[in-house]
This record gives structure tokens, sequence and C-alpha cells, in this order.
């Protein structure tokens, strides 16, 4: 068996993408771990939903505990389980692979993963009810776009970032969600 021959044109291997850097940060329920990894994914939730990795590596990691009055800690490397993950948020957005694309329709949610409180629009398949699509949703990380999240017990204030994933295996409750006017119908 002949290895590649050697015309001075590089050897191109066909479905492999080289790692890139993808800063992230990942919200325990006691941590934030902030840092970068390297990743032939273009999505978070496919970084996440990886079943063979239970554990991602960050480069150039710092953790910083809820509430701690001590300087958050920096190391070259953290090993995270993503077991322990609530939701992961990304600094940058990616645009949708056209190919992988699929029809679905967006729909307001409140999610309950203590401590925290996750607001926004998780996409489902069409032509189902609200009820019969949520009882579908099986991916290991749901992403979530047009985000906000918070939690008063831990004091973290609310932030917004364009997509989160979080980890459905904590979410406590996810519920259909709309801002209610107290005061409307009260006549003045």
């Amino acid at each position: 068996m002949a290895g590649p021959r050697s015309s001075g044109y590089p050897v191109v291997v066909f479905n492999q993408i080289a790692p890139q850097p993808l800063e992230m940060t990942l919200y325990t329920d006691s941590f934030i771990i902030r840092g970068t990894i390297m990743t032939r994914y273009k999505r978070v939730t496919d970084i996440l939903s990886d079943p063979e990795h239970h554990f991602l590596v960050l480069i150039d990691a710092t953790v910083d505990e809820y509430g701690s009055r001590e300087l958050a800690t920096r190391s070259e490397f953290a090993q995270v389980n993503l077991a322990t993950v609530l939701f992961a948020v990304s600094s940058e957005a990616v645009d949708p692979t056209p190919e992988l694309r699929t029809v679905k329709v967006p729909e307001a949610v409140l999610i309950s993963i203590p401590p925290f409180r996750i607001s926004g629009r998780i996409h489902l398949l069409p032509e189902r009810s609200l009820a019969e699509a949520l009882s579908q949703l099986d991916a290991r990380f749901v992403p979530v776009t047009d985000a906000t999240y918070w939690s008063e017990s831990v004091g973290e204030a609310r932030q917004t970032a364009p997509l989160l994933a979080f980890n459905q295996a904590r979410a406590q409750v996810l519920a259909p969600f709309r801002i209610v006017d107290p005061w409307e119908g009260l006549k003045t």
C-alpha cells in the first residue's frame, strides 16, 4: 500500500474541518466558567450535545463562584463536567447552516433551572400543539434565542444573549410565557 504521492501539492482530507476557537461562558449552580474551546462544530448546541463527550476543556479559563468575595481563579485549562452545566452562552453569534436547517416555529418560554430563570424563544416543529411539541423535545442541550437570564437568589442581574443553550436534564420547568401587565383591565 503506497502512501500519498509527494507531488508538491498539499494532501487534502475531505470532511475534515480544523478546530476553531469559540469563546463560551458556562453557568453551573455554583460557578461561572469563562474560556475558549477548540471545536470543529459551529453551533453551541452541537458542542454541548455531542454524546461522545461528557466534559469540555476550556482554554484560558476563569472560574468565578457566586457570592464569593475572592477574586476569580484563572487557569490555563479547566475541565468542566457537562452534567453540572445549567446553561451555556457563546459570545459569538453563529449563522445557521442551511443544510441543517429545519422549519420550526418560535415559542416564547420561561425556563426554571435553579437558581436561574431564562426567558426567550425555543424553536419547535410546526403543526403540533405546543404541549405535544414540548413532549418531543429530547435534545441534551436546547437552544433559546433572544434569551434573558437572571437569578434573584444568587444576585445575578438580568443579562441578554442572542442565543444560549440550557441543559434539559437540569431544567425543572419549561412553560409557555408572556409578559403580563398587572394593571391591564383595571379602570382608572
